[in-house]
């Protein structure tokens, strides 16, 4: 979505039409989430999915909430369904289901605080969502083809030499790395504190020590001359001596990517896989991925153990019983090639 379209759906919403109309409540219960302290991400989200409910609501003639039913949802349900993006291309199933479980939440807390008197979305049935197929990691070559882009002549160069080890070594989510202080690096212990990561947790991750060499050369090489004021304590800088924002960050990233002749999708994201899944490979338990990465299920973490193709291939060669049959027959293959010798001799 267009930062317009998001811009105009914002103005209706908060722009509406009377106290009691779709947006007036929605607006309530945005800063409803906000008082409770719902991630600024979250809160965005749900002002484009409802947003769109609003603009649909309007084009409806439905002006208040407890004017709502269960059919006109599942008439909303299969208008996402038919919806076609700037492309062409319909809607997946994961937005289609994204933007149901905004107005389901939306009716559920209406129906909690008694502004309706029913919940016409609460057996709302949502669209079946296709397994989850991560990507295709990055091999330890391809790493370490990446890790050798950056020009170590130039400041910033070094910089994201530094970020790009940093990513391998703690598997950080890329927000979580920009908003890295000077303060959350631990040399002494060798640790990576990370505030309020994704749901708001504090984690502790561990830092090898290459990583950590070449943030100690960043920070007494580097951030120095780039620090203009003496209070900013982001750990990465950019040129006007700032924390380094995501939308900058990913670009620089993915040039790196494209330097080293690697076409497969996604960038800092794609650190935080491939370390995954060769620290699984290389026989991790599965609880401390967890940990590492500060998923909040171990079935989040259980998806890296579907592309550790290299160890089931392992597997698979030391315990597939016909893989022992072919040893087994070029054994007695040798055998019968040395009798024959003994023969003649």
């Amino acid at each position: 979505m267009s930062q317009r379209v998001y811009g105009e759906r914002r103005q209706r919403l908060y722009a509406p039409s009377h106290g009691d109309s779709v947006a007036a409540w929605i607006v309530r219960h945005l800063d409803d989430a906000q008082a409770r302290q719902i991630s600024a991400t979250t809160i965005r989200g749900r002002i484009s999915d409802l947003g769109q409910f609003n603009d649909w609501c309007l084009e409806h003639g439905i002006e208040r909430p407890g004017e709502v039913t269960r059919p006109m949802l599942e008439r909303y349900q299969r208008q996402l369904f038919h919806a076609r993006k700037r492309d062409g291309h319909p809607l997946s199933a994961r937005s289609q289901a994204q933007r149901l479980i905004a107005v389901q939440v939306l009716f559920r807390w209406l129906a909690r605080r008694n502004h309706i008197l029913y919940n016409p979305a609460a057996d709302l049935e949502l669209p079946r969502l296709p397994l989850r197929t991560l990507r295709d990691p990055l091999s330890l070559e391809e790493v370490q083809s990446i890790l050798a882009q950056p020009d170590l002549k130039d400041p910033f160069g070094l910089r994201d030499r530094a970020i790009l080890e940093l990513f391998y070594a703690t598997g950080v989510r890329r927000i979580e790395l920009c908003g890295l202080t000077l303060h959350d690096i631990d040399f002494s212990r060798g640790t990576l504190f990370v505030r309020q990561g994704k749901w708001r947790k504090d984690r502790f991750v561990p830092v090898g020590e290459r990583a950590l060499a070449w943030l100690q050369k960043y920070l007494g090489e580097v951030r120095a001359h780039l620090a203009v004021d003496p209070n900013e304590l982001g750990l990465f800088l950019n040129c006007d001596g700032r924390a380094l924002s995501v939308m900058t960050m990913s670009p620089r990233i993915r040039s790196y990517f494209d330097a080293a002749g690697i076409v497969k999708a996604g960038a800092c994201h794609l650190f935080r896989h491939s370390m995954a899944t060769h620290m699984l490979e290389r026989g991790a338990d599965i609880r401390y991925i967890q940990e590492i990465l500060g998923h909040g299920s171990l079935e989040t973490t259980q998806q890296y153990t579907h592309i550790s193709i290299g160890r089931l291939k392992a597997v698979h060669a030391a315990t597939h019983p016909l893989a022992r049959l072919e040893r087994r027959e070029e054994a007695g293959a040798a055998d019968e090639d040395g009798g024959d010798g003994d023969g003649a001799a």
